[in-house]
C-alpha cells in the first residue's frame, strides 16, 4: 500500500465533480436532506485541499470522493459487512456532471422564483434558471427521448412478428 497524500495537497475540479456525484448519492440514500446537500455542494465548490473534503464526508460512510492521482488500490475502503441501506443505482449513462444539474437546476428555480415574489430582486433574474436549464438540456441532448421512441417501434416490430407467427401457425 502506498502512503496516503498529504491533506492540504490542492484538489482539482474532478476531484470536485466526484465529491459533488459522492454527495448526490448520499442525498438519494437519504442520509442527508435537500437543505444540508445544498450546504455541503457550496462547501465543495469552494473547497481548495483534500482536508476540507474530508471534512465534509466526515459523517457519512461510502462514496467519498475519490482522487485522480491515487491509484484505487492505494485508497484503503472498508468494504461495509451489512450494509442495511444500498446504494441505488444512478440513472444509466448519466455523468457526475450531470446527476449535479440535475440537482441543481430545480433548487435555483424555487429560489430566483422566490427572490423575484418576495421583491427582493428584479424579474430580469429568471434569466439565471432559464440559461442554467438550457445548458442542463445540452448536456443530456436529444437522443434521450429518441431512445424511448425507438424501444417503442423495436416493440412495435415485434408485436407485429408475434401476431403474424400466430396467424400463420392458425392457417396450416
Amino acid at each position: 500500500m502506498t502512503e496516503v497524500p498529504s491533506p492540504q495537497l490542492r484538489i482539482s475540479d474532478q476531484n470536485r465533480e466526484s465529491a459533488l456525484s459522492a454527495l448526490g448519492e448520499h442525498m438519494t440514500a437519504g442520509r442527508i436532506d435537500i437543505d444540508e446537500y445544498g450546504e455541503r455542494s457550496a462547501r465543495i465548490t469552494a473547497a481548495k485541499t483534500r482536508g476540507e473534503l474530508g471534512e465534509i464526508f466526515a459523517d457519512l460512510p461510502a462514496p467519498h470522493p475519490q482522487y485522480d492521482d491515487v491509484p484505487k488500490a492505494a485508497v484503503a475502503t472498508p468494504e461495509p459487512a451489512n450494509d442495511p441501506a444500498p446504494r441505488p443505482a444512478a440513472p444509466d449513462g448519466w455523468s457526475s456532471s450531470q446527476r449535479f444539474v440535475a440537482a441543481f437546476v430545480p433548487l435555483v428555480w424555487i429560489a430566483v422564483i422566490a427572490l423575484i415574489a418576495s421583491g427582493v430582486v428584479a424579474g430580469t433574474l429568471i434569466l439565471l434558471p432559464i440559461g442554467l436549464s438550457v445548458f442542463g438540456r445540452a448536456m443530456w441532448g436529444h437522443g434521450h427521448h429518441h431512445d424511448r421512441r425507438d424501444r417503442h417501434l423495436r416493440d412495435r416490430e415485434r408485436r407485429r412478428e408475434l401476431r403474424d407467427s400466430y396467424r400463420r401457425e392458425l392457417g396450416r
